[in-house]
């Protein structure tokens, strides 16, 4: 009789684990799911931006874009290269602000090097991301043959002069 009460109980305790097992697996399943569900579209919402963000946006991307020294090609995405300016730097963290409003799919980022202090704006996401930043970004990549960093307070005194 004990023995028959012994075999149920580790039957019934086996069962119990393995139905937690099996929901444990489902569980993750439907977050997983759940997550999928959840990332965005790449497509940039320029709708979302007020009019006057919109013109913002227009015009800090003429000037970065006219400023960039290089591209580095990174596995989810790019990084620009910019000359040590304050004005680069604050034109670079407006601009990131305001892609993280419209394109919530980019990991968007400003970083000064250590050392020289040039400045990498990084374009990165998920797989396809990068794909999409070549197609919107292909004006920011200049010829191999760059003059090499400029400020945007030069190019503005370019223009005027």
């Amino acid at each position: 009789m004990k023995i028959i009460l012994i075999v149920a109980i580790t039957i019934a305790i086996l069962g119990a684990y393995a139905f937690s097992q099996i929901s444990s697996e489902r569980q993750v399943e439907q977050l997983r799911s759940s997550l999928e569900i959840q990332q965005s579209q790449f497509v940039c919402h320029l709708a979302s931006l007020t009019p006057e963000q919109q013109e913002r946006h227009q015009e800090l991307s003429k000037m970065l874009s006219a400023a960039v020294a290089s591209v580095q090609e990174l596995p989810d995405g790019l990084e620009f290269e910019f000359a040590p300016d304050p004005y680069n730097y604050q034109a670079l963290t407006e601009l990131t602000s305001i892609e993280r409003s419209c394109c919530p799919f980019f990991e968007v980022s400003v970083r000064p090097d250590r050392e020289t202090g040039t400045l990498w704006w990084r374009l990165t996401g998920r797989d396809g991301v990068k794909q999409f930043i070549h197609a919107e970004f292909s004006s920011w990549i200049p010829p191999s043959t760059g003059t090499g960093p400029i400020t945007i307070q030069a190019l503005a005194e370019r223009k005027q002069s």
